[in-house]
C-alpha cells in the first residue's frame, strides 16, 4: 500500500481526520478515496457557498465528540469497559 500511496498527488500530505461532505449527499464521489479509509465523515445539507464559520466550528465541536476507532470495535479499544458492561448491564 505505501508504494502505491507514494505515487499520489496528495502523497505528501497527511490523511483527513475529518471529511465534511456538503450537499446532503451520502457519498465521497471518490474524493480522497485511499487517503479516507479511517476518516471521520460529516454530512451537511448545506451547499458549499453557503458553508460558513459557525458551520465549521459545529463541524468540528460534533468531531470532537466521536470516538475514533480505527477499524477496530469499541470492545477492542476499550476492552475493560467492555467487560464490565457485560457483567453489570451498564456501560
Amino acid at each position: 500500500t505505501e508504494m502505491f500511496s507514494s505515487h499520489l498527488e496528495s502523497s505528501f500530505l497527511p490523511d483527513p481526520d475529518l471529511i465534511i461532505r456538503t450537499s446532503g449527499e451520502s457519498r465521497l464521489s471518490n474524493f480522497f478515496l485511499w487517503s479516507a479509509a479511517y476518516s471521520e465523515l460529516l454530512i451537511v445539507e448545506k451547499m458549499w457557498p453557503d458553508f460558513n464559520l459557525r458551520d465549521l466550528d459545529s463541524a468540528i465541536l460534533e468531531f470532537g465528540g466521536r470516538e475514533r476507532r480505527f477499524g477496530k470495535t469499541s470492545a477492542q479499544v476499550w476492552p475493560q469497559v467492555s467487560e464490565s458492561s457485560e457483567t453489570t448491564g451498564e456501560i
